[in-house]
């Protein structure tokens, strides 16, 4: 037996088990998760950690990885990004929507619909000062943007291949919400343009969960889905749509100047809509934890409007365990608490300027499918604006109409309603899902999330 040293005798036990036995390991070993406090016991494995992808100023990524539960070596790559901008893809996406746990009192409970079912998943907190990712340089968490993020996802593809070569030549999907449809497309397109040097990313397609496409469209559709849904009276519907637009008073709000004439017609709304409707999800009987603060920023605090949080959001505690932060080996730098959404992260909000719908254009004639889809209870960003945004870009592209607008189903159950252009690009909504459909609808969103792998048309029949 090999002489171990005080170093060696540090290592993590897998890289120990390496040397002692003489087999040579991968750097992913170093990450391998041996067990999450209160976790169930499962067969598949875990990694979570770091990869830097700025050595300057030591700007750090924290990623959560969970192999697919049968079979990981057959199963493609999925990277998940959720949106805020600033909100974590592991509290939000992992542990409160489609990763393989959720928590439960001082322990996790199996999510019996999890992705990892069908997938190799992995989720990324970035842009850096969301949850645990960092940088040693505070001036880094200033004017971040849409283009910084993308350029620093890339980077942590590329290197986190280099702790995980086995998924190099994999099939790789790209999939997430709300602002992410800001983040996945221009991410898709670095990506693409990457692989005209050197062939790294085997990407097969993207998905874009209630996603902010167009800023104008997108927030605008608004008034009508409120309308359509009985929240607002036609005098308020008509102010919404001709006074005062929802784009134009998120514009004044973020400027800092809000118009008495916005001030006024957001007031209305929000007395008719009530601080007990939640936006996020219009059809709910009470409020839901506060992980859908992810959209926060596209839901400006307006007068008069407290959200009112009912329940205590296990994710944040769980996540702030001393022994589930070690597990995970995860760090807090320059914060005293991990959160859901950065406190820390100066944003641009002006990306919301630019239309990432065009993107998705070029990556659709590049070849590479695209899933929209929506819950259909979100009036944050409705389905009402994302199918039209679909439409014209079919129309834009010359995509023909493939599979005409129907129903699909889950189980003896309809699961929403779904329409295909040109087989490349598809649209489907959620029956009684929220902006985090997952969430709400986590069996349905899985049977979606398969035939999006699967390249296959959501079931027509019982």
């Amino acid at each position: 037996m090999p002489y171990l040293s005080k170093e060696m005798m540090a290592l993590p036990l897998g890289l120990l088990v390496c040397f002692i036995i003489g087999v040579e390991c991968s750097l992913s070993q170093l990450d391998r998760i041996t067990q999450l406090p209160g976790q169930p016991p499962v067969w598949f494995q875990q990694y979570s950690g770091y990869v830097t992808v700025d050595d300057k100023n030591q700007k750090a990524l924290f990623y959560y990885f969970a192999e697919a539960e049968i079979d990981c070596a057959s199963k493609p790559l999925v990277l998940w990004l959720n949106g805020g901008p600033g909100c974590s893809s592991l509290g939000v996406g992992a542990f409160s929507e489609n990763g393989p746990f959720r928590p439960s009192g001082e322990g996790l409970v199996k999510n019996q619909y999890s992705w990892n079912r069908e997938a190799n998943m992995l989720y990324l907190e970035t842009p850096i000062g969301v949850g645990f990712s960092y940088s040693t340089n505070t001036s880094s968490y200033e004017g971040v943007d849409d283009k910084i993020t993308a350029r620093d996802n890339l980077v942590f593809l590329q290197r986190w291949f280099v702790k995980f070569p086995q998924y190099k030549s994999r099939s790789l999907f790209i999939t997430g919400e709300s602002y992410a449809g800001h983040y996945v497309p221009q991410l898709a397109e670095l990506m693409l343009q990457f692989n005209k040097k050197e062939k790294l990313f085997n990407l097969k397609g993207i998905a874009l969960g209630n996603p902010v496409l167009e800023y104008s469209t997108d927030f605008n559709s608004r008034a009508e889905f409120l309308w359509s849904h009985g929240l607002i009276s036609d005098t308020t519907y008509k102010m919404f749509t001709t006074v005062c637009n929802y784009s134009r008073y998120v514009s004044e709000y973020y400027r800092g100047s809000v118009s008495p004439q916005c001030s006024r017609v957001m007031n209305q709304v929000t007395r008719e809509t009530s601080r007990f409707v939640d936006k996020y999800d219009v059809t709910l009987d009470v409020c839901i934890s506060s992980v859908l603060s992810q959209s926060k920023v596209l839901t400006p605090q307006q007068v008069g409007d407290n959200v009112d949080v009912c329940v205590e959001d296990e994710t944040v505690n769980y996540l702030n365990r001393p022994d589930v932060q070690m597990a995970l080996h995860a760090r807090l730098v320059g914060v005293r608490r991990w959160a859901v959404c950065s406190n820390i992260l100066d944003y641009e909000l002006l990306d919301l300027e630019i239309p990432t719908i065009t993107i998705v254009g070029r990556l659709i004639k590049a070849g590479i499918p695209v899933l929209v889809y929506s819950g259909d209870q979100d009036s944050v960003i409705p389905l009402t604006g994302s199918r039209i945004l679909v439409h014209r870009l079919s129309e834009e592209l010359g995509l023909k109409t493939t599979v005409p607008y129907r129903v699909w189903f889950e189980g003896q159950q309809v699961g929403g309603w779904t329409q295909v252009y040109g087989n490349i690009l598809s649209f489907a909504t959620i029956r009684g899902a929220s902006h985090e459909a997952p969430f709400s609808q986590p069996e349905r969103s899985l049977v979606l999330f398969k035939a999006f792998l699967g390249g296959q048309p959501l079931p027509e029949a019982f």
